[in-house]
């Protein structure tokens, strides 16, 4: 899972502005502090998109120290945790998809946020690049 803190900051018109610690270019509001965070992880998507294709650095979370959190979706973080394990293996789409045998149209979309991607390819991905996904379940809080 990957929650990253987000910050509320009552607007002049009422609405709660949300910003990032980690995104200084996200930015959204919302009426209240739950349409915020609806609002703010779609505000989140974008913009990992985009950095994902400007090929920029995408940070981890920071603690969340209290804060509310924007949870991305499980399929997005995966999507997200597969470009980071990319950009640490110095690997590029083309050489990804040689190492898998793959097109790359088929990565191109294993890296498209907006793709229903299935998890079993993005762990393929990931386990040519030593890594494994891991996943867990906690109660709805």
């Amino acid at each position: 899972m990957l929650a990253y803190p987000v910050e509320f900051e009552r607007d002049t018109n009422g609405t709660l502005l949300v910003t990032f610690p980690e995104f200084a270019e996200a930015v959204t509001f919302g009426e209240d502090e739950s349409d915020a965070l609806l609002r703010a992880v779609d505000a989140l998507e974008t913009v990992l998109a985009a950095r994902m294709d400007d090929r920029e650095e995408i940070p981890l979370p920071s603690p969340a120290a209290g804060r509310p959190c924007a949870v991305l979706p499980a399929l997005t973080a995966a999507k997200v945790l597969l470009y980071r394990a990319m950009r640490e293996a110095r690997v590029g789409k083309a050489d990804l998809a040689r190492r898998l045998g793959w097109h790359g149209p088929q990565i191109d979309r294993l890296l498209d946020l907006n793709h229903a991607s299935r998890l079993d390819l993005i762990e393929a991905a990931l386990a040519v690049l030593g890594k494994r996904l891991s996943v867990d379940l906690a109660d709805a809080a």
